[in-house]
């Protein structure tokens, strides 16, 4: 009998930028932690639809994806996160369900208050790339 191959999630995530530079962040409801708004990719769906979907359920805010900036495997529970750089349509961001608060950060307020396997992707968003990396759910390998 042949082993079945361990299953992955992809996820999307969208770096959300705004004019004046400052990036879209969510302090999730389940966790109190903040983060780039994004979640799980539909079977159905095209990855840079998703997280126009995803930020949009998340914090209300309608953006474009404009680039693919990093891909983001956490090793301990397997999930792949595309993570993609938007920019605003519509919208200034309000909280839902998911997000228990909606905040414009600067890029060093993402990074202060994100874990650091979160915060890397806002930071890799402006730096170009795409960028591969791994981590353990909070921080890089």
């Amino acid at each position: 009998m042949r082993a079945e191959p361990p299953l992955h999630s992809v996820s999307v995530t969208g770096v959300v930028v705004r004019t004046d530079g400052r990036v879209l962040a969510i302090r999730r409801s389940d966790d109190g932690r903040w983060v780039p708004p994004g979640g799980v990719l539909e079977l159905d769906e095209r990855p840079e639809v998703g997280v126009v979907r995803e930020v949009l359920e998340e914090t209300g805010v309608t953006v474009a994806s404009e680039v693919l900036t990093g891909v983001y495997k956490n090793m301990v529970l397997g999930v792949v996160t595309l993570a993609f750089r938007c920019r605003v349509v519509e919208g200034g961001g309000h909280a839902t369900p998911e997000a228990a608060e909606v905040a414009w950060l600067t890029v060093d307020e993402a990074v202060e208050r994100m874990p650091e396997a979160r915060g890397v992707r806002v930071v890799d968003a402006f730096a170009g790339g795409p960028f591969v990396r791994v981590h353990d759910g909070d921080r890089l390998l």
